[in-house]
């Protein structure tokens, strides 16, 4: 049980890195990255701009009954 203890204590913390090196790391995380290709990103960005104005669309109407609905009962 003793040689467990000093193995724990013999490891010591990692070195401290420069604050300048965060952006090396983050250009060699986006070269690992899978990029899509430019018609997948049109396809995708279709789809959004689709989505987007159903949902609008929906929200819209609901605000529009709700609000004949106030006014309605409101006066």
């Amino acid at each position: 049980m003793t040689t467990h203890a000093k193995k724990a204590s013999a490891k010591s913390a990692p070195a401290k890195k420069s604050r300048f090196s965060f952006f090396p790391e983050v250009m060699a995380e986006l070269r690992k990255a899978h990029w899509p290709t430019r018609q997948e990103a049109l396809r995708l960005s279709i789809l959004v701009l689709i989505v987007c104005a159903i949902v609008g669309g929906i929200l819209g109407a609901l605000d529009l009954a709700f609000t004949n609905l106030f006014l309605l009962v409101g006066g």
